[in-house]
């Protein structure tokens, strides 16, 4: 059943006028009421008529791309290739122009579903989301729930480098094969001989740490080398810095270290070299993502590329219909091993 405006008013306990006048902003309302009356708004999910129509099936010209962190080049490649993809064939007012909305989550639940929901209430054309999504049934179930309403009501929805909602094939998502290589990655390390691998990863309650400490895992496992000690952070350089310390404290006879970003893997270098060690000659290190300082750095990290740039202009074209959705509704986009000077053979 559809969510009026009355209902707000009968669960605020204030009138229809002062509902309107909270939503509009245009008329002052004692901070006590506005939050109940958004207290009501929220806990009913009631969703505001907005300037794109009076009619309840319609869509505006916006469209939402939800990032982690846009300073993030993770992020701000997929979003920049997106953008300029929903922004292509457009000619003016009249030529299906869009308006490209980068909404910057700093990787907080809460955030990711005010924003969704601000986008429902703005009847979005469609919206992206990018990168993993957080491993909590409660905020997993909340993000369905959301998405489900925003396809009820005509937007489209693209998952970017995020895994599929289970059972809803009206949502389009393009999935990183970050099990694959980060699997290849590890393999690389143990076929130039390292045994002692150290791994620092990303956040524990993340689909793409999960995936990629799996495919690293899988490896170790299947050359019969034991696992070395792990330590989770976040995808930062400080992360990466701290992380790779507390790998030599647990296990100073490291050989290598796989990191689980390029970002991450600079710090890890720095860290390295502030104890005196070499890269590679004494240790080993490897990110992921390929991110465009990557083979610059020195020496040049030996990753895994993403291809960042081509899926999130992919993802654009879903978002505005110029691109037809994968079958099924789910594409697995593959990952490239890149070898380059900061791993070698472990000295004897």
């Amino acid at each position: 059943m559809t969510v009026t405006l009355a209902d707000v008013a009968a669960r605020a306990r204030v009138s229809p006028a002062t509902v309107s006048r909270v939503l509009n902003g245009n008329y002052p309302v004692a901070a006590s009421t506005r939050e109940r009356v958004l207290r009501a708004v929220d806990e009913l999910d009631y969703v505001l008529n907005g300037p794109a129509s009076s009619l309840a099936a319609a869509t505006s010209d916006l469209v939402g791309i939800l990032v982690n962190d846009i300073a993030d080049p993770f992020f701000g490649i997929m979003a920049g290739a997106a953008q300029n993809a929903i922004g292509e064939g457009a000619s003016g007012r009249a030529g299906g122009e869009k308006l490209a909305v980068v909404c910057n989550t700093g990787g907080s639940p809460e955030r990711e579903l005010t924003y969704l929901t601000l986008l429902q209430r703005q009847r979005a054309a469609a919206v992206i989301l990018t990168g993993g999504s957080l491993e909590d049934p409660e905020h997993m179930a909340a993000v369905a729930s959301k998405l489900s309403r925003l396809t009820d009501a005509g937007t489209r929805i693209v998952l970017c480098g995020r895994p599929p909602v289970p059972g809803d094939a009206s949502v389009a998502a393009l999935t990183f094969d970050n099990r694959a290589g980060a699997r290849r990655l590890t393999e690389h390390l143990l076929a130039l001989g390292h045994r002692r691998i150290g791994y620092t990863a990303g956040p524990a309650d993340r689909t793409t740490t999960r995936h990629r400490l799996e495919g690293h895992r899988e490896a170790l496992a299947g050359a019969g080398v034991p696992e070395g000690p792990t330590v989770h952070g976040s995808y930062d350089r400080g992360s990466g810095y701290d992380a790779t310390l507390e790998l030599l404290r647990r296990e100073p006879s490291l050989t290598a270290v796989v990191a689980a970003n390029d970002t991450v893997a600079l710090g890890a270098c720095a860290a390295l070299r502030d104890q005196g060690l070499r890269i590679p000659e004494d240790v080993s290190v490897a990110g992921f993502d390929d991110l465009p300082f990557s083979v610059d750095a020195v020496p040049a990290l030996t990753t895994v590329r993403l291809p960042l740039q081509e899926a999130g202009a992919r993802a654009g074209r879903l978002a505005i219909g110029t691109e037809e959705a994968p079958p099924g509704g789910l594409a697995t986009i593959p990952a490239e091993l890149l070898v380059r000077d900061s791993t070698a053979r472990p000295r004897e």
